[in-house]
């Protein structure tokens, strides 16, 4: 590889030991969401949605664009983004505002939601468990799945009194949507379209240092059973920390990069180095460790398919010795796929597998140089890639007027 992970965290440990740094300068580093979006100039509302299994989710939404633009008792179409691992609502909301995708979206008229899964730093409360129990923490993805995505999604179309919206995903939100979509056909009438950045279904192809987990998926598990570890996450005084200290623009910016690169694949030239305080603060946002390892167990078996707990456990749950697929055929919504071709997380041959089994997919795009994360985050996002999802948005739109559709300047 390029950039040798050692090196890039022992880098990383030598700078933390030797520099002393003031905070920050970013004052996005030591926000939540809401503050985000407000510092921005944006009216940002907050909601809880309660999944049928009673946990308790945040939601975030920018019902118009900055400074009023577009504010009218006009219903708007709506939009639900959906983050990916590890990740909240902030990833939508990275960059400059004339560079995130949730603030691009407000200005050009859409009604914007945010949403933030189970286990998440929005999302750890619950109707009866606890944060600090182990059953609190006994899920993955298939939940994700399964539970919250029908509660947000149902719940944005009761609260703004519309038939339908359209669905963004990155990464494992695309991962959640295409398991949900699959698993229920009723979702093609309330979705519009799903516009899939990074998708990942398949993950056998993978090529970024984490496949090598997968290897000891049953010792790590093994292990963080002993150690009592259920939530997976920095504390948030260490993320706070190297968001200040590793990765302030004058000293550390190289040595994040490089761990970035290390997991998602190398693309310097999208990389906006001065934000990666930010991009730091906000990254991990946290899920359970369980998630953790449903993704390996995929890497290894290289399978579209529930979480496995062994034979007598997958007897058990699904009355079968092997957890059933997911069946990318069985999607009915239109699907628009963005994907990179120097992604190491969703590899080209692993979208290639979606795009054989996927009946719908009326739109495809790679670029080529692009890695996983400069689809939220990548400099030339706005050129590149978010003024084609504004034209699919607009097009598939049940809600769009003439005047959105001719909005597609970002």
């Amino acid at each position: 590889m390029a950039v040798s992970w050692f090196n890039s965290l022992l880098s990383l440990l030598l700078l933390a030991l030797i520099v002393q740094l003031n905070n920050a300068e970013d004052p996005e580093v030591n926000m939540n969401v809401s503050q985000i979006i407000s510092y921005w100039g944006y009216p940002c509302e907050d909601y809880s949605v309660v999944t049928s299994d009673g946990y308790i989710l945040s939601v975030q939404r920018i019902p118009h664009g900055r400074n009023g633009r577009h504010k009218s008792n006009t219903v708007k179409p709506v939009v639900y983004l959906q983050h990916g691992l590890l990740g909240s609502a902030t990833h939508f909301l990275l960059n400059l505002a004339n560079s995130s995708l949730g603030f691009i979206l407000a200005d050009a008229g859409y009604d914007v939601w945010l949403g933030n899964s189970r286990g998440n730093i929005y999302s750890t409360r619950h109707k009866t468990l606890s944060p600090d129990s182990d059953a609190f923490w006994d899920f993955s993805w298939d939940e994700f799945a399964k539970y919250d995505i029908p509660a947000t999604l149902n719940y944005i179309l009761n609260y703004t009194q519309t038939s339908s919206l359209s669905y963004i995903g990155h990464s494992q939100g695309t991962t959640i949507a295409f398991a949900e979509f699959s698993r229920n056909q009723t979702w093609a009438s309330k979705v519009d379209i799903f516009i899939a950045l990074a998708p990942v279904a398949y993950v056998g192809n993978m090529v970024s240092p984490l496949k090598y987990l997968s290897y000891f998926t049953g010792e790590i598990e093994l292990l963080f059973k002993i150690l009592g570890v259920r939530d997976f996450n920095l504390p948030p005084k260490v993320q706070e920390w190297l968001a200040e200290l590793a990765c302030n623009p004058k000293l550390g910016e190289e040595l994040c990069a490089n761990v970035v690169f290390l997991l998602c694949g190398f693309d310097k030239a999208q990389m906006n180095e001065t934000r990666m305080p930010v991009y730091t603060a906000h990254i991990p946002q946290g899920t359970s460790v369980k998630d953790i390892i449903k993704w390996a167990q995929g890497v290894r078996s290289k399978r579209f398919c529930m979480y496995d707990y062994g034979t007598s456990g997958n007897q058990k749950h699904y009355g079968q010795d092997t957890p059933p697929s997911y069946h990318l055929s069985s999607v009915n919504v239109p699907t628009a796929l963005f994907y990179g071709g120097n992604d190491w997380l969703a590899d080209v041959k692993d979208v290639n597998m979606i795009i054989a089994q996927h009946k719908h997919i009326v739109y495809k795009k790679e670029i080529v140089a692009w890695d996983h994360l400069d689809f939220i985050a990548g400099k030339d996002a706005p050129a590149l890639i978010y003024g084609d999802i504004l034209k699919l948005l607009a097009k598939h739109s049940r809600r769009s007027s003439n005047r959105l559709r001719n909005r597609i300047r970002v």
